[in-house]
Parts: C-alpha cells; structure tokens; sequence
C-alpha cells in the first residue's frame, strides 16, 4: 500500500474513533463512517469491509502502542511514590474525561460472543497487571508501598478505574468522585499517608 492508502487509512480510523465515541460500536455504520470521512462508499469498502474491522483494528492499534508506562521510571530509578502519583494524576483527568472515552463502544465489540474477543481481552488484562505488579512491587522494595497482596490491589485500580470511566459515559461524574478514588489508594498503597 502506498503512502496516500496509509494515510487514508489513518484518517479513517481517527474520524472512526470519534464516531465510535459519540455512538458506541453496536450503532455506526458505514454510512457514518462515509460521513466522518468524506469518502464515497466505494473509497471506503476500497479499504474496510464493515464497521468491525475497522474497530478491530483500532483496538489492535491501541494495544500494540500501549507501553508500560512505569519500565522508564524504574529503570531510572525514580520514586516508586511519584511515578504512581503521575500515573494516578492523568487518570484522574481520563476518569473525568467521558466526552473521549471508548469504552462503551469497546464494552459492545468485546460483548459479543466471541472467542478471540475473550483472549484478546484476557491478554490486555494481563499485560496490565504484569505492569502494575512490577510497579508494586518496584514500591515495596524500595520501602514506598506498603502492599500486601499485588493482584487485590490491581484489581482495585483497574476496576475502579474502568468502572468511572464507563459510568461517565451515561452520566456526569463529579470530580470529588476520581478524588477520592485516587486518595482512597493511596492511602492503601503508600506507606507514607501524606501525597
């Protein structure tokens, strides 16, 4: 594919994020991709031949470009504390920030009973927790966290995390509600209580 098809594509899956967005997975249609693109029909079955494809590769790009984003920090040597409080202060802003939020759209596509969708998801989850176990653990050698159990306390960040995030798409979320999530946290993973 040459280089105006790449970018055509990449056009199509930005605009389509935004549809995405606005609609969840289960109601865009091609027609509103056409739309969100300015293409013909034709210019876009050229490249994609439903709406799940293109969502299935979006979801593929997303997760092939997410980094772990603690590696630097502890290879670095950084505080275990501040690397946290960064991660922690841009979810905040991500937990508030239903207008850009997929997760809808994300909760359809992975719904849908589909084997592939499963494992794909149960890679995601343990990616995640891989990362965030290194960070835990990164805190607790260096006496920062006082952690007990790694997977409970995962759990309790992505879940509350997901949850806020899926919730602020049907409704408005108050920014105490992140708040005290976050502070709720910290409390439980630092061992010095003053953030």
């Amino acid at each position: 594919m040459g280089r105006k098809g790449v970018l055509t594509k990449l056009n199509i899956k930005n605009q389509s994020i935004k549809v995405f967005v606005r609609k969840g997975f289960k109601n865009v249609t091609m027609k509103d991709i056409c739309e969100a693109t300015n293409l013909s029909r034709g210019g876009l079955y050229r490249y994609y031949s439903d709406t799940r494809q293109i969502f299935a590769e979006i979801i593929n790009d997303i997760m092939n470009n997410q980094r772990d984003e603690f590696s630097e920090g502890i290879e670095r040597h950084l505080s275990a504390k501040d690397i946290l409080s960064n991660v922690f202060d841009r979810y905040k802003s991500e937990m508030l920030d239903s207008q850009n939020s997929l997760s809808v759209a994300i909760y359809e596509y992975f719904s849908s009973e589909n084997e592939k969708n499963n494992e794909v998801m149960a890679q995601q989850y343990e990616k995640s927790r891989e990362m965030w176990k290194r960070l835990l653990e990164y805190g607790i050698e260096r006496g920062e966290f006082n952690v007990t159990d790694v997977d409970a306390v995962f759990d309790l960040i992505v879940f509350s995390y997901q949850g806020v995030r899926m919730c602020g798409t049907i409704a408005p979320i108050e920014e105490t509600i992140p708040n005290r999530i976050i502070d709720m946290l910290k409390k439980i993973i630092l061992k010095d209580k003053g953030v």
